[in-house]
């Protein structure tokens, strides 16, 4: 009489399986998250440069900028992106943004006369930049 083999698996394979399993997601998690968090970043740094590009056309209908975000008919924000124009004179101006996603992290834009102050971190005219 033949004997049968034994089917299944051990306890050993299998919790071998559940820790390999363990390390590959404690690797592919973070990743997951700061690929996440760069889009988010993203998508507020693309929001601000169509802003800035919403405020030219506003200006050279109105020889003024405009803190309206309602008044640019063609500015359309992504999910989850907030703006706030802080100055809007003839001359210039500066908006900052963040993602709901993290409310800890903004950036910023400042154009013409702007005050750079009113757009933190942004440093440069015309150049968006976020906080690290």
């Amino acid at each position: 009489m033949k004997r049968a083999l034994p089917t299944g698996f051990t306890l050993i394979e299998l919790l071998i399986v559940i820790v390999i399993i363990g390390i590959l997601a404690s690797i592919a998690i973070p990743k997951y998250t700061n690929a996440r968090n760069k889009a988010y970043v993203a998508s507020v740094t693309s929001d601000l440069k169509n802003l800035g590009t919403q405020e030219e056309l506003y200006h050279s209908d109105n020889q003024f900028y405009t803190s309206d975000l309602a008044s640019m008919t063609d500015l359309h924000l992504s999910k989850g992106v907030n703006i706030t124009v802080n100055e809007a004179t003839g001359t210039g101006w500066a908006a900052t943004g963040y993602h709901s996603a993290l409310p800890n992290r903004s950036c910023g834009i400042y154009f013409g006369g702007a005050s750079s102050s009113n757009a933190p971190p942004a440093t440069l005219p015309g150049t968006v930049e976020c906080q690290k």
